[in-house]
């Protein structure tokens, strides 16, 4: 007992030193109900992923505990989640086949995060500054859809693979599985998410729950989801969901059993060099992905604040270092767990750490709860954040910016779904490339100030077509101006400005701009820039100074 309560106080601790750290304990209030809904989100998707990867159950969930402590400690992006992804599991499945042992395999997991550190200090996060917008855009409506069509079977009550690739296709386009998946629907699961869905929208639309954030819409579905269970078994009813089709935690009844679900490298893998080779692909892989979950992160943000990407990779690294040390899988900035996160209205990272001290209190004390939780309820909060991530209003707004935006914004929606994430986003990408060296729109723009430090006024000249090739070099001006600064953007000699280059200008203006009493004169901008035959007639956008 005084050992418990020992550990108890230390854990305690603990978390109280992060928040201190983090500087963030005035916003637990504001924060915990997204961090509660990361949480119920992230943990079959831990467990999922683990089994798919063909690794012990709990390295998934170790791995999500480090992505919230840890990696959301020491990262500064207010949005994103670390955890495992589901991009990794092939390439983890193989490795511990091709290497025979798990244990084996962790080595190339601290290889891996070594990689990475490296990777921040060499300042090599800045390559996230040329992906554009419409093809950042169509990898989150791509996942949105992925997820929607992923957790339909769950929805059904067909719980045969919860989450394994990020295609889904995977397997090939198989009727028998159709046949299979339709012929096994099972009612109460079906009812569990009708219910859950029909609360979560209550929730999100009636301005009386809305005002409810310390009682989250997917906490209330979560509960009723395992009330209605209860009742249809104590009653004998039919529609009692069995345990296959509730959340499958490992249960510890003492801490001997906890030991034996931790598993610890093998450092004599040391010398394989199969085991760097894989840490060397994990690396490359894992950074890319987290690159572009920043990049969309960033973007679901309602505030715009920029993550610093040097800094994300050292996390990551660091990160995982130590979910390898400990028996964890390897772990990446995730788009389904930062979309639910930003959904659900996270403000600051200090959600991101809430979820991973969720994650770590409950498995290790109410396991046996966790695992009443029917995956349908689960599914049904995925499926909202699927739908809010591919709405029909995101289409449509592509759509009317023309071919030149839509085309690499939609090749970008089919590719990810119907390949991988990172085929996907490389297919949009060299598409929007493609338009850009069609269009001639390489050319940079230039400042009348060069050393912004000692500039009295700031001058920002548009060139006469501005490409998101041209984004990296705004970006850094921009966030370089110092408060009470005097800027002028002009772009009287400009016919086109991408869309992201563009938004980029308006939320420096609308929002920093105001938070930090820089005055800003923005010349010449026109309401739209339709593709590249911008009609000349167009209106002016803004020709106004903003009061001091």
């Amino acid at each position: 007992m005084v050992k418990a309560i020992y550990q108890s106080l230390i854990t305690i601790v603990f978390f109280k030193t992060i928040m201190k750290k983090t500087s963030l304990i005035g916003g637990i209030k504001e924060n915990f109900p997204s961090g509660l809904v990361v949480f119920l989100v992230a943990l079959p998707l831990c467990l999922g992923i683990a089994i798919a990867s063909g690794a012990p159950p709990l390295s998934g969930i170790i791995a999500g505990i480090v992505g919230g402590l840890v990696v959301g400690t020491i990262s500064n992006s207010n949005i994103s989640v670390s955890g495992p992804a589901a991009g990794l599991t092939a390439i983890v499945l193989t490795a511990i086949t091709d290497l025979g042992a798990f244990e084996i395999f962790l080595c190339a997991g601290i290889i891996a995060g070594i990689i990475q550190l490296a990777l921040g200090f060499i300042r090599a996060g800045s390559i996230s500054n040329y992906f554009p917008n419409n093809v950042i855009e169509g990898m989150l409506a791509g996942i949105g859809i992925i997820i929607i069509l992923k957790q339909i079977p769950h929805a059904l009550g067909f719980d045969k693979d919860y989450e394994g690739h990020e295609s889904i296709f995977d397997k090939g386009l198989n009727f028998n599985y159709f046949t299979e998946l339709f012929g096994a629907i099972h009612p109460g699961a079906v009812l569990v998410t009708l219910v859950s869905v029909a609360i979560l929208l209550a929730w999100d639309k009636l301005p009386a729950l809305k005002r409810m954030k310390m009682l989250p819409g997917a906490l209330v579905a979560v509960v009723t989801g395992i009330i209605l269970n209860e009742v249809f078994k104590m009653t004998g009813s039919s529609l009692a969901i069995g345990s296959e089709h509730l959340v499958p935690l490992p249960v510890s009844k003492s801490i001997d059993d906890l030991k034996n679900l931790i598993t610890l490298p093998d450092f004599s893998g040391f010398t394989n060099y199969k085991v760097w080779i894989t840490g060397a692909t994990i690396a490359i892989v894992a950074s890319v992905e987290t690159l572009l979950c920043i990049e969309a992160s960033d973007r679901l943000d309602k505030q715009r604040r920029i993550t610093d990407t040097n800094l994300e990779l050292k996390a990551q690294g660091i990160g995982n270092m130590i979910s390898a040390f400990i028996g964890g899988l390897p772990m990446t900035s995730v788009v389904v767990r930062s979309s639910a996160n930003a959904n659900a209205g996270a403000t600051s990272k200090i959600s991101t750490v809430i979820h991973g001290f969720l994650l770590l209190i409950c498995v290790l004390s109410i396991p046996v709860i966790l695992n009443l939780i029917p995956l349908a309820t689960l599914a049904a909060v995925l499926i909202l954040v699927g739908y809010k991530l591919a709405k029909p209003a995101t289409f449509k707004h592509f759509w009317h910016l023309g071919k030149f935006q839509f085309i690499p914004f939609i090749a970008t929606v089919v590719a990810v779904v119907s390949t991988d994430l990172l085929k996907g986003v490389g297919i949009g990408l060299a598409i929007s490339v493609f338009y850009i060296l069609q269009g001639n729109m390489k050319r940079a723009y230039y400042l009348s100030r060069e050393n912004l430090d000692d500039a009295d006024e700031i001058n920002i000249k548009l060139a006469e077509e501005v490409s998101f090739l041209n984004k990296a070099a705004i970006k850094k001006t921009l966030k370089n101006i110092k408060p009470n600064s005097k800027v002028t953007i002009d772009a009287r000699g400009t016919s086109y400005i991408a869309t992201d280059v563009l938004e980029m200008i308006q939320d420096f203006a609308n929002i920093r701009a105001k938070e930090e009493d820089i005055d800003v004169e923005l010349l010449g901008f026109k309401t739209s820039y339709r593709d590249y035959e911008q009609d000349e007639d167009s209106h002016i956008l803004v020709t106004h100074r903003r009061a001091m």
